[in-house]
């Protein structure tokens, strides 16, 4: 279905997390209805995990307003004629969206203060009491002063008093055992809860919030949901016909489409959002938030550049978190820099195929690990010239940027780094690099001859890239091998040459000494 062009443009709803103020205020609004209609009918209990700024905040807040019963916003939408619009429960909500939790005293204030304004928003007295015990009494209260109506409870970014302190381990594990003692009072209260949902990045096993609240579905994998946040290609045509004009349709898929949660592939929408105010193409999401966590994880886990494009998982992986042991895989997952691209089955298990889910994250990530692999190297203009280079097919452009490239990497670094000391690091420089630019990057190419390091393919060339240490290879070995495994059989197509680019990195001179071409 797609929308009409000439229908007047609204406003977009840019941070908007306020259903009443974007249903007011002449907002554009994808209708997540009838996705919220059969999370309510078919259980009470629920968990969704998804990346930050992807709408979990007004996805709560539109379930607040459904239970509260404010018919008014609803006229228009799916659920307006099935909802029974004469029940109005109670609702408490916990927020964690912002605020300083940099210690459990902190956290603790922060808790007791939003019960205290949830008590008096419900027409409550204030409980006193531990954390805990109060969030048990204001739910029974809330029923009780509502006519025995069961209470609403929703929990907005559950876990981020123990993200924001994962450098502070002691810190994350104080708060992670502070919110499992809260959020077991929601099992002790099940006979007052009419509805509960918690949403948040990751899943934390240890918080026991799954082992104490043992009739909690969780959400986050089920392809009946994976639409309940984020814009879908359909409701993209239908609901922003206006904002398209102008725009290259297929551009805006390459750039931001592809977060796959084993359902329809759904947009960020913020980056929508933000695409629509600027006309512009860029890392909308991606710079709203520096991942140096994410990029010390990486580096000191040893993980290459290359090899986040094709990485298994399995469901026990993916759907869990520790604060004292975090896997590379599962921090990417749940953050939202990979995404699951396929599965297979594996005897009893199921293996989950994750890679970038768009052009933005791809290229917006390895620029950033770059930047950390090789302190000063990245340049915006470095990545311009490299780009032209290629399309152009000047070869010995493209020689001189990767000897500057390497030759500009500080001493420190390689002496310091752990990655500097295998072939790895130069491999992850390297791919890091290419993957900066808007091009299809392949590490690891698989073919019947083999593997190749890195194929970088545009419609004017192709480019086969095999790496050595020249001080653990004859010369020209990697040029040789590139030829005796016929390579370039796999990316022949008629007009566009296949380049075979052999390169030696010398471990002693930390330097580029052997750049060898050949047309494949």
């Amino acid at each position: 279905m797609t929308g009409s062009p000439d229908r007047p443009r609204l406003k977009l709803p840019i941070g908007i997390q306020s259903f009443r103020k974007l249903r007011e205020g002449g907002h554009y609004y994808v209708d997540k209805t009838p996705v919220i209609d059969r999370l309510v009918e078919g259980g009470t209990t629920y968990f969704l995990s998804r990346p930050r700024r992807f709408g979990k905040s007004l996805l709560l807040d539109t379930i607040k307003a459904l239970f509260e019963g404010d018919e008014q916003l609803f006229r228009g939408l799916a659920i307006h004629d099935r909802w029974d619009w004469s029940i109005r429960h109670p609702v408490l909500k916990l927020d964690f969206a912002a605020g300083d939790f940099s210690t459990t005293e902190r956290l603790e204030e922060a808790v007791a203060a939003q019960l205290e304004d949830q008590a008096r928003l419900g027409g409550v007295a204030s409980p006193i009491g531990p954390p805990a015990a109060r969030l048990a009494r204001t739910i029974a209260a809330l029923r009780e002063e509502n006519g025995g109506q069961r209470v609403v409870v929703l929990v907005d970014e559950y876990d981020k008093p123990i993200l924001d302190n994962l450098r502070s381990p002691d810190a994350a594990r104080a708060n992670r055992d502070f919110l499992s003692g809260l959020y077991g009072t929601f099992k002790a209260c099940d006979a007052d809860i009419r509805f509960l949902m918690l949403t948040g990045v990751s899943k934390f096993s240890k918080v026991n919030l799954f082992s104490g609240l043992n009739n909690l579905k969780d959400i986050t994998l089920d392809p009946r949901f994976a639409t309940i946040c984020g814009y879908t290609d359909p409701e993209l045509d239908l609901v922003f016909a206006p904002e398209l004009e102008g725009l290259d349709r297929e551009e805006i898929r390459r750039w931001y489409n592809g977060y796959r949660w084993l359902g329809e592939p759904v947009y960020n929408p913020f980056d929508i959002l933000l695409l629509f105010d600027s006309r512009h193409f860029g890392p909308h999401w991606f710079e709203t938030g520096t991942p140096t966590f994410l990029l010390e994880l990486l580096a000191r886990e040893n993980v290459a550049a290359g090899e986040l494009e094709g990485i298994d998982a399995d469901h026990s992986l993916l759907s869990s978190f520790e604060v004292d042991r975090m896997e590379p895989e599962a921090l990417l997952f749940q953050t939202g820099y990979l995404t699951i691209r396929g599965r297979e089955a594996a005897g009893p298990r199921t293996l989950y195929r994750l890679g970038y889910p768009n052009l933005e994250v791809r290229t917006s990530l390895n620029q950033a690990l770059l930047g950390f692999l090789a302190s000063r190297v990245p340049r915006a203009r470095r990545w311009v010239d490299f780009a032209r280079a290629l399309r152009e097919r000047d070869l010995a452009g493209i020689e001189a940027q990767l000897r500057s490239l390497f030759a500009a990497i500080p001493f420190e670094w390689h002496t310091r780094n752990d990655l500097a000391r295998y072939e790895g690091y130069y491999a992850s420089v390297f791919f890091a690099f290419l993957a900066g630019c808007e091009f299809d990057v392949r590490a690891e190419d698989g073919s019947g001859a083999g593997r190749l390091d890195v194929a970088v393919l545009l419609d004017e060339a192709a480019y086969l890239f095999e790496l050595k240490i020249a001080e653990r290879a004859s010369p020209g070995a990697a040029l040789a091998q590139l030829k005796e495994r016929g390579y370039a059989e796999k990316h022949r197509r008629p007009g566009r040459p296949v380049h075979l680019v052999g390169i030696h990195f010398s471990e002693d001179s930390r330097s580029v000494v052997e750049f060898e071409t050949a047309t494949g």
